[in-house]
């Protein structure tokens, strides 16, 4: 599967932005998804993911303001993001991969396919 993410941008803190991470080649809701970010200098950080099921994963530290979401019409994962906060700022990456379990999914060596990243900067 081929992901292609997009919609970063530069928010003030507190605004909003939606990322999409839209799949190629293989129907999306066969896989785990998730997303990731990366800031500079730092490892590669867990985010959120949905699961086939649609059941739904987040990071502490973004529950509440971030949700994930599927539209298996476009085949498209989304990541709305609220009440963004400058340490936000990053990469953020989406990832599939087929078979994950659940006690792997927010390490991102889960993952076997990636999207090339989209820049997120919160301004404050």
């Amino acid at each position: 599967v081929q992901l292609q993410a997009s919609g970063g941008g530069l928010v003030q803190a507190g605004g909003s932005l939606r990322l999409s991470c839209a799949a190629s080649g293989r129907t999306l809701s066969r896989y785990v998804v998730g997303w990731f970010l990366q800031a500079p200098g730092k490892e590669r950080e867990f985010v959120a993911a949905i699961w086939r099921s649609g059941a739904t994963y987040y990071a502490d530290s973004k529950k509440g303001r971030f949700t994930i979401s599927r539209d298996n019409a476009k085949n498209t994962i989304y990541l709305q993001m609220n009440s963004l906060k400058p340490e936000d700022t990053a990469v953020y990456y989406c990832a599939a991969d087929q078979s994950i379990i659940i006690s792997t999914l927010r390490s991102s060596q889960s993952y076997e396919y990636w999207g090339q990243g989209t820049q997120v900067t919160v301004s404050s």
